[in-house]
């Protein structure tokens, strides 16, 4: 991608990768240039969300973000607080979050996943006034659906490893209804 191609890309939207029903409904802080160019989510090369995904386990090999609409398969989906495309979250105003969080509390009512996985600690807080706030599972419901908030897999977040990140994705696949599509076990 060049730099024109990327800048093109500001303010886009990318549709989500969802269904009825799902098992978890991941949700990005808002799509970066790439996704937004590509039309992939997590698609910057320095996103730790694919690699993550599959070490917790929720994906039985590493899917690349063209890749995306696998998910599906595995009761997994992907939506964002906010929608438009940006280089980075900071460009994002608390307003934003704000709105952005009742358009996700209505898409969640809607579409009834049984988790909403929040991959940013910070977005989750300023979107649903939840200020202290901590990795983990939430004390409440958001449109029906139980929610933990993960670390960001963005490559600027050095607080957290892919391993480390790994291993509070895969805290959250435990409480997780099991997958068939995952299952070893003959018929």
């Amino acid at each position: 991608m060049t730099p024109e191609e990327l800048q093109a890309a500001r303010d886009r939207t990318v549709p989500d990768v969802v269904a009825g029903g799902l098992r978890v409904l991941f949700c990005g802080i808002n799509p970066s240039l790439m996704t937004g160019a590509t039309g992939h989510h997590f698609a910057h090369p320095g996103n730790r969300f694919w690699p993550v995904l599959h070490r917790s386990g929720f994906t039985p090999r590493q899917l690349k973000p063209g890749e995306q609409t696998e998910l599906l398969r595995y009761g997994l989906g992907i939506t964002n607080v906010v929608a438009r495309a940006t280089a980075r979250a900071d460009e994002l105003s608390a307003e934003e979050f704000r709105e952005g969080g009742k358009i996700l509390a209505a898409k969640v009512e809607d579409l009834r996943p049984r988790w909403l996985a929040v991959v940013g600690v910070t977005a989750y807080r300023t979107a649903f006034g939840r200020r202290t706030a901590r990795i983990g599972p939430q004390d409440h419901t958001i449109g029906g659906a139980r929610v933990w908030a993960l670390p960001n897999p963005s490559g600027l977040n050095a607080h957290w490893t892919a391993q480390t990140m790994a291993e509070e994705y895969g805290r959250l696949l435990a409480h997780v209804d099991p997958d068939p599509a995952l299952s070893t076990e003959e018929p």
